[in-house]
């Protein structure tokens, strides 16, 4: 069995992307919030993925992003800019356009709608890991493309050299520690809920939506169990359960949620913003784990 490297560190926040109230890009906005994540706790940062709404963004927004949040943290800080598509040849040119950009490793998400066979996604990932020299961590998350990555398509490509990591959001957590098992790519929960279960079998971290408003709470579950206080990093695990269930599985998306958390300006349509009665659930849950874990609350991505 080889051990899982954090390649890009343990704790990951899935950014937002704050937009000003017209509706564009706020650079200003996200290399405040990323510089406070990082200060927070957060040992790398992964743009453009699910949570920070890359279906609705240009492919320039998605540069400006990077490079904002790249000039906010500086070249110490790993940065994943996602570059996933339905188009191979549009996924080639954004993870160029990202690696040129100042990018530390791409997030390649499986392509959706078309539902490819597992051939065909084995092919569309080596494609653009062959495309730049930056390695790719890939999103496994079939509940939202229609196709998972099977556990024998990763295990073929984990021995492409730049093919260096995953973010699982399969729900399989004896597939995937399987392929933990098997390989040395880094493993990295993106369901908030397996966060603990994933790290136990020899993940290397997260990827976190809820890291965006919570980034101290999540980070202590991942210490507490490296210090070998197992039952610590559960009682820490819990408590931080009812705000992942509350921003993940309420019916609202995460990007929805955290930016009802965070003020930090509007969504894009599809997309609506979480109502008056939503916000208030959230941050009264909100407000129970700050007071029981005793850490600040962020300050409002827009101030």
């Amino acid at each position: 069995m080889t051990t899982t490297a954090p390649l890009f560190g343990r704790a990951l926040c899935a950014m937002i992307t704050p937009f000003t109230a017209s509706g564009d890009l706020d650079p200003d906005a996200a290399g405040k919030h990323a510089a406070a994540l990082v200060a927070d706790g957060c040992d790398g940062l992964v743009l453009s993925g699910t949570t920070g709404e890359s279906p609705t963004t240009t492919d320039a927004e998605k540069t400006a992003l990077l490079r904002a949040v790249r000039a906010a943290v500086g070249d110490g800080v790993p940065v994943v800019a996602g570059v996933g598509s339905a188009d191979t040849r549009h996924t080639v040119e954004l993870a160029r356009q990202a690696e040129r950009a100042g990018a530390d490793g791409l997030l390649v998400v499986t392509p959706y709608y078309s539902r490819p066979p597992q051939a065909a996604v084995e092919a569309h990932f080596r494609r653009v890991a062959d495309a730049t020299g930056l390695p790719l961590m890939l999103y496994d998350i079939p509940g939202r493309t229609g196709t998972r990555i099977e556990p024998e398509t990763l295990l073929r490509l984990a021995e492409h050299p730049r093919v260096a990591a995953v973010k699982d959001c399969a729900y399989d957590l004896l597939g995937s520690t399987k392929v933990i098992g098997a390989t040395s790519l880094a493993y990295y929960s993106g369901c908030e809920e397996l966060n603990l279960p994933l790290y136990a079998v020899g993940a290397a971290g997260y990827v976190s939506t809820v890291a965006n408003v919570a980034p101290r709470q999540l980070r202590a579950v991942l210490d507490a169990f490296d210090a070998g206080d197992t039952a610590g990093a559960a009682r820490l695990n819990l408590l931080n359960a009812p705000l992942a269930e509350a921003m993940m599985a309420s019916g609202l998306p995460g990007t929805v949620t955290a930016k009802a958390l965070l003020g930090a300006g509007p969504v894009r349509e599809p997309l609506q913003p979480a109502g008056r009665g939503a916000t208030d659930g959230l941050r009264r849950i909100y407000g129970e784990l700050l007071a029981a874990t005793d850490y600040r609350e962020p300050p409002a991505v827009t101030d």
